[in-house]
């Protein structure tokens, strides 16, 4: 294109008179649902059905219903199939499917499951179409000429119930999409009937939560749906159904979250094997059949099938979240509405139209009418009728004779001139006559329904619930309540295993397996090193490692990596950032932070504090003043439950105490209590369990009472003790 044909616009100029017009014609014509509940291309294609009759007789073929929807939807024969497809019963995407249909249609659960082309495939119109147009022949909604103006189509479809809530239906526009579930017809129907009664009700207690075709679990949290009910927007959580068949060892999955397929549900599984993130599972299999949708998973015999689906639901769609955005038209505006703005909406809408019918019966009640009180005026003379028409020479004279001779309008002896001869008597008449009386209760009767709203909103009432009972359907959907689901976290995630833990003295720490361990018991260290403590535990604990420095650091087991026997394992200089000279000086692990830690110092004194001191709600990984700076730390020691230790001091005394005489001090650095009494400035030198001493005269060292100064070592205990000690 040269130069000379382009023209200088302002980008306000193009957004308003090229963008915005498009952007409006999908918002309002294409992709947002109205409040009857439809986009436009799905009530061009129930329209075509129900003009071609197909609310009764046989299905035809969808290929027919295809090309005469295009008389009103120019979009294509593939879109408009695609679109019927979703509304079919076989295709089982909605709660109330519209249309009846026989052939392979394929699944809402399925992405690969394609449908048969329109050719093979037949089609008519459900049954719950009846209430959706029904009187649409009535005048209750307007109509407008089609894309050529060869035909007309209805704006809205006079839906007796509110369509909109029972079925769900997602719409991507510009700048803007609408995202509906779906919830219960009969759930939906009554909490109607109580909004219309008292716009203030509770719909929670009616309208207890969606409800999706495919069937699942809504973990149900009262606050997410609430929301959702009071503002239009908000996300809940659907999970599969699954249950475990013990004799094969397999976990079956049943129904699946709306928002999948079984496709992405087994592509997800099938990658967590594969990268070894779920080692039990063995086999994976698609068993979807004509009972419909079955994905199996074999197991190992040893696993546990609830933590492998607890894990499923954390790492694969099994769990998924569905966003609701109640965006619907309202009378040309797209609006955000909750569950009561909705319901608002659909009855100023439903009044309408029954306002509009009750308007065209009267209007055709009345013309009746009109005619029967001409006839009624013949009654009195039908020989001065017939004599009339007899006389009358020219065809186009008898009407005007009859107007004059009767005193009639042109209607009745229009009515009147086409009355057949044989009919023209005495009982034909009076019969005819006889309706007067009961159209003028009728047309009073309708006229008091158009006069008073109240008698309006009883109607639909009763409309309502007969649809409830016709077509209602227990829930598909159970409701499973958060306070009863195990909130899953990264730690469910975590394989737990037996293991035994090796700290150095040169701060390096190995994690090894114990089925590893056993293979090779020897530890690799450095030639300068040494243990200084071993400690079994699992892998799903927390790690509390003390050190000299009077602090406190906090892991999870399941973070220190795996190690080999034959290798240095973890520098916790680098892994907790130690300062220079810092060491780690005893470490415990624990998974509910039961017992105490004892502290024994140079003074004599201990102190003995609960684990849970060291539990923190915000998960800290490092607590200063751990432990007492008043005096020489000597050790360090785990109680789960109380024991009798052994003290020794450096003057070879030697006291047997347990620790119950101790009681436990809330705070941390606590100095505690005595134990040991000094004597000629002697001081604490080792405590430890009577179990690793080999003390014979127990009872001689034995106090039941602290603080005491202990029994000098008796020479027989002496060696071997001593021995201990420097070990």
């Amino acid at each position: 294109m040269s130069e000379k044909n382009l023209v200088q616009q302002k980008i306000v100029y193009t957004l308003e008179n090229n963008y915005m017009p498009y952007a409006m014609s999908v918002i309002v014509s294409r992709a947002i649902p109205e409040i009857d509940g439809f986009k436009p291309s799905h009530r061009k294609l129930l329209y075509t059905m129900y003009k071609m009759g197909l609310l009764t007789g046989n299905r035809t073929k969808s290929a027919n219903v295809v090309g005469q929807t295009m008389k009103l939807n120019p979009h294509g024969d593939a879109a408009i199939y695609e679109t019927m497809v979703r509304l079919t019963r076989g295709n089982d995407a909605l709660l109330l499917p519209y249309v009846d249909s026989k052939g392979n249609f394929g699944k809402q659960y399925s992405r690969d499951m394609a449908y048969a082309a329109p050719r093979y495939t037949e089609v008519k119109l459900d049954k719950v179409c009846e209430e959706l147009f029904r009187d649409i022949d009535k005048n209750t909604v307007d109509f407008v000429d089609n894309y050529d103006g060869t035909m007309k189509e209805p704006l809205l479809l006079p839906a007796v119930f509110p369509n909109v809530l029972v079925n769900a239906n997602q719409g991507i526009a510009v700048g803007m999409a609408s995202n509906i579930c779906s919830f219960n017809l009969q759930e939906v129907c009554d909490a109607t009937v109580q909004f219309i009664q008292n716009d203030k009700v509770d719909l929670l207690q009616y309208l207890k939560a969606p409800d999706f075709s495919t069937g699942g679990q809504l973990i149900y949290n009262e606050n997410e749906i609430s929301d959702i009910y009071r503002n239009g927007k908000g996300s809940f959580k659907l999970r599969a159904k699954y249950q475990y068949d013990k004799k094969n060892s397999c976990i079956e999955i049943l129904e699946i979250p709306y928002t999948t397929t079984s496709e992405a549900i087994i592509d997800a599984v099938v990658e967590l094997v594969k990268a070894g993130k779920i080692k039990d599972i063995v086999d994976v299999r698609d068993e979807t059949d004509l009972d419909g949708l079955k994905i199996t998973f074999d197991i190992k015999k040893s696993a546990d099938p609830e933590s492998i689906v607890n894990r499923l639901f954390k790492l694969t769609p099994l769990q998924d979240t569905f966003s609701c955005n109640f965006n619907i038209l309202v009378n040309g505006t797209p609006r955000v509405m909750g569950i009561k703005s909705i319901l608002t909406e659909w009855l100023i809408f439903r009044i309408n139209c029954i306002k509009r019918q009750v308007r065209f019966d009267i209007d055709r009640k009345s013309e009746k009418l009109h005619l029967l009180l001409g006839l009624r005026k013949i009654l009195l003379d039908i020989d001065k009728a017939i004599k009339i028409i007899r006389n009358t020479e020219q065809d186009e004279m008898v009407v005007p004779n009859l107007m004059q001779g009767f005193e009639i309008d042109q209607l009745q002896a229009d009515y009147i001139a086409e009355i057949k001869l044989r009919n023209l008597n005495k009982q034909y008449i009076l019969n005819r006559v006889g309706e007067v009386d009961d159209l003028n209760k009728e047309i009073e009767e309708l006229k008091s329904i158009l006069a008073d709203e109240n008698k309006i909103k009883k109607i639909i009432i009763k409309q309502v619930n007969e649809i409830s009972k016709k077509y209602g359907q227990p829930r598909r959907t159970e409701i499973i309540h958060d306070t009863l689901v195990e909130e899953i976290t990264e730690e469910h995630l975590i394989d737990d295993f037996n293991l035994k833990l090796f700290l150095t003295e040169q701060n390096y720490l190995k994690k090894i397996p114990l089925v590893s361990l056993r293979a090779n018991p020897d530890q690799k260290l450095k030639d300068d090193d040494y243990l200084l403590q071993e400690l079994e535990t699992h892998n799903k604990t927390d790690l509390i490692l003390f050190s000299n420095k009077y602090t406190v650091y906090k892991l999870k087991t399941y973070e220190i990596e795996e190690t080999k026997a034959s290798n240095l394992g973890e520098y916790l200089t680098n892994i907790l950032e130690l300062e220079q000279d810092e060491k780690v000086i005893y470490m415990t692990a624990t998974d509910n932070y039961k017992g105490c830690i004892l502290y024994s110092y140079e003074n004599g004194k201990m102190a003995k504090i609960p684990l849970e001191s060291f539990a923190t709600k915000t998960n800290r990984k490092k607590l200063a003043n751990a432990y007492s700076d008043l005096s020489k730390l000597i050790s360090i020691m785990y109680l789960e439950d109380d024991k009798e230790l052994v003290a020794f001091s450096s003057i070879d005394k030697v006291l047997i105490f347990n620790t119950a005489a101790i009681n436990p001090k809330s705070t941390r650095d606590s100095q505690g209590v005595q134990v040991l009494k000094s004597k000629k400035g002697s001081t604490l030198i080792a405590v430890k369990d009577i179990d690793q001493t080999e003390i014979k005269d127990q009872e001689y060292y034995r106090t039941k009472v602290i603080p005491a100064i202990g029994c000098y070592l008796k020479d027989e205990d002496k060696a071997d003790n001593q021995i201990k000690l420097n070990l």
